[in-house]
């Protein structure tokens, strides 16, 4: 299926964003069509050609995308590679919709979006706010940038980092080039976005075996602003009438299952919640891969079907 896969680019307001398109098996006219785009710190090749095999299998075309500045997307002049905003993640979201729906293989009304872990809370916000999205699927979502960002670094650190934010602010002011700080670290006590083994053996391994040249243990420390004040479940009631799948890890310690789960009661229908067994980076390659794919395969064929 990935010799079938075609390389993509497209303009969001003066940003270049770059991915692949994958039409839907068997090339039927104007198939509906997944946009996708991945999560922290992440880039495309880190599992998202897997999942986007599995809907292109089952007759859904799919957009996938690098998040600007990160692996192929391009970032706009003087802004540094490696921030995460959400606000002009799930703008380029957008864009990449608008891009989808100008394809000649695919239906423009009908488009669903998937995301996973941080960008699962775009989702929320997507959901509730374009109503062009006639289907959503938030993997292993985040709920709450503050709460994720208070249990990840600890209470004894928040403090610190709030002031090693403040301090970045006064030098980006100067000029000075934006502070940076690692993605992961499998040291407990470093100093990085998730200094957890877990994540740290995901990254990393993908960095090895797959040679992404484009990816970086790096993110800004103005990231950790952006995180600290994004909350994308308030947005969760506004979902409906778009269908909502919510697929969660049950012993995910990266974006807790309890929180997604808590949240996800506060959606209206139609909606359903998948809990596959194991952890955070376990459905994106390991044991709960199968069942996260096809659940969220599954969902667009049967909420796309029609437009």
């Amino acid at each position: 299926m990935t010799g079938s896969r075609e390389d993509i680019e497209f303009d969001a307001e003066g940003v270049t964003l770059r991915g692949w398109f994958f039409p839907a098996a068997g090339a039927p006219p104007e198939a509906p069509c997944v946009v996708m785009a991945h999560g922290w710190g992440a880039t495309k090749e880190m599992h998202l050609d897997d999942f986007a095999e599995v809907f292109s299998a089952a007759g859904l075309a799919v957009v996938v995308f690098d998040n600007r500045g990160w692996g192929a997307s391009g970032v706009a002049a003087g802004k540094p590679r490696h921030e995460i905003d959400p606000w002009e993640q799930i703008r380029d979201f957008q864009h990449a919709i608008t891009y989808a729906q100008t394809r000649p293989e695919v239906d423009a009304a009908r488009i669903g979006a998937w995301a996973p872990a941080y960008s699962g809370g775009h989702i929320y916000v997507l959901g509730a706010m374009d109503r062009r999205i006639k289907a959503v699927v938030a993997h292993t979502p985040m709920v709450s940038g503050r709460r994720l960002l208070e249990a990840v670094l600890g209470v004894d650190m928040i403090n610190p980092t709030l002031e090693l934010l403040a301090g970045d602010r006064i030098a980006r002011a100067s000029d000075k080039a934006p502070g940076a700080i690692p993605i992961t670290s499998d040291d407990p006590t470093a100093v990085a976005s998730m200094p957890l083994a877990e994540a740290h053996e995901f990254f990393g391994t993908l960095h090895r075996e797959r040679d992404i040249a484009d990816w970086r243990n790096e993110v800004t420390l103005r990231s950790l602003e952006h995180c600290y004040g994004y909350e994308p479940a308030f947005y969760l009631p506004n979902v409906t009438p778009t269908p909502l799948l919510m697929i969660v890890g049950s012993d995910d310690r990266i974006a807790p299952a309890e929180w997604a789960v808590a949240a996800y009661h506060t959606a209206a229908e139609p909606k359903q919640l998948v809990t596959i067994p194991g952890g955070h980076f376990d459905l994106y390659s390991g044991p709960g891969f199968a069942g996260a794919s096809s659940a969220a395969s599954d969902w667009f064929v049967e909420h796309l079907s029609n437009g």
